[in-house]
């Protein structure tokens, strides 16, 4: 079945989003209706509300998508949308839209793994050819993945713990920084002095890829209370200099652990690696040139999509729809909203196994 034009439904966390995406790779439209405000008093993602909004606005995300389009829905071939992983008001908001829109035009409907949106962008944005290696990094997840098709995913390593964009939302939080605590970092950090004080670098001394930021995330907790015990409080330089210090430790744990993966890619496939990088945190720019100089170290090809795609999308949603669905055909309208699903499903767990299935 030949795809032209397929939809793309996300809202697997706090953006609501819906894309145009072409067979061709052409970004008809792609709208993202974020939730900032709505969660920014919280000091984070409140689920019950993140899925409310997506209920409200997931009617007006795809009619802004299909007007900026210039189409009608009777105009798209197929549908795409998360399934999960993610927070399971938000998934079964998009995906029972997505059935509803299915059922009442016919069009073919797939379920996709949002990790698999991320890991098939550089696809969609350069055409990089399987397999490569994709460095996930974002405020939920943080993977190493050999890409080896739109349904082969091999993990080499990945936190064991908390995800980076996790760790910069919460030292954000212990700043008082405010949400979203990502870019909040990045801008205090530009004032600081990341040598001031010596923060740990988590499973330096670990070989393979896996990765750990919980141990960072406290440090910066005692940090805090030392210099609020020492004296009475802490100073814009203190926050300045904890922000660069932090968002340093970050940066050469990846650029590190990259390297690794690397080495390990090589290894298992024979080939050296086409490195794509991917999510939420991709966006830092000293993360982005930290793991930059470890490619051209390692005479990689680097591809880095462009920001609005590296962040959570529907255009990415659509495209890995579009690649799947001319692997194995349409879902149907049978399959269920996951708040789990690992992209490996064959690599043991890393973070715990519980009712709701493996996190990663």
């Amino acid at each position: 079945m030949l795809i032209k034009t397929i939809l793309g439904i996300e809202s697997s966390c706090d953006d609501t989003a819906a894309a145009l995406v072409r067979s061709d790779g052409s970004v008809l439209a792609s709208i993202v209706m974020g939730q900032n405000a709505l969660h920014e008093g919280f000091g984070g993602v409140v689920p019950e509300i993140a899925a409310r909004a997506h209920a409200e606005r997931l009617d007006i995300a795809t009619q802004a998508a299909l007007d900026k389009a210039g189409l009608k829905l009777g105009d798209v071939d197929a549908l795409a949308v998360t399934a999960g992983p993610g927070l399971i008001g938000g998934v079964l908001s998009g995906v029972m839209f997505a059935k509803g829109l299915a059922a009442a035009t016919g069009k073919p409907l797939i379920a996709v793994n949002h990790l698999a949106g991320h890991a098939l962008t550089p696809r969609l944005t350069h055409r990089l050819a399987y397999p490569y290696l994709m460095l996930l990094v974002s405020g939920g997840h943080c993977q190493f993945i050999a890409v080896s098709s739109a349904e082969s995913f091999h993990r080499l390593g990945g936190t064991i713990d908390d995800a980076p964009g996790e760790a910069f939302d919460k030292v954000a939080r212990l700043l008082g920084l405010g949400y979203p605590g990502g870019p909040l970092v990045e801008a205090a950090a530009r004032s600081g002095d990341a040598t001031r004080f010596k923060l740990p670098r988590p499973l330096a001394d670990r070989d393979g890829c896996d990765m750990s930021f919980s141990g960072l995330k406290t440090a910066v907790r005692r940090l805090r209370e030392k210099l609020e015990a020492d004296q009475g409080g802490l100073y814009p330089q203190d926050i300045a200099d904890i922000c660069a210090g932090f968002q340093a430790a970050v940066a050469e744990s990846l650029a590190a652990k990259t390297r690794a993966a690397l080495q390990e890619f090589e290894h298992r496939f024979g080939n050296a690696a086409r490195l794509a990088v991917a999510g939420g945190v991709a966006a830092n720019e000293t993360i982005r040139a930290a793991i930059g100089a470890v490619a051209a170290e390692a005479g990689a090809g680097l591809v880095l999509p462009p920001l609005p795609l590296c962040t959570d999308n529907a255009a990415m949603i659509a495209w890995a729809g579009h690649e799947q669905l001319a692997r194995r055909g349409p879902d149907g309208l049978a399959f269920s909203a996951r708040p789990r699903w690992p992209l490996d499903a064959i690599a043991a767990p890393m973070l715990g196994y519980g009712k709701k299935g493996p996190k990663a």
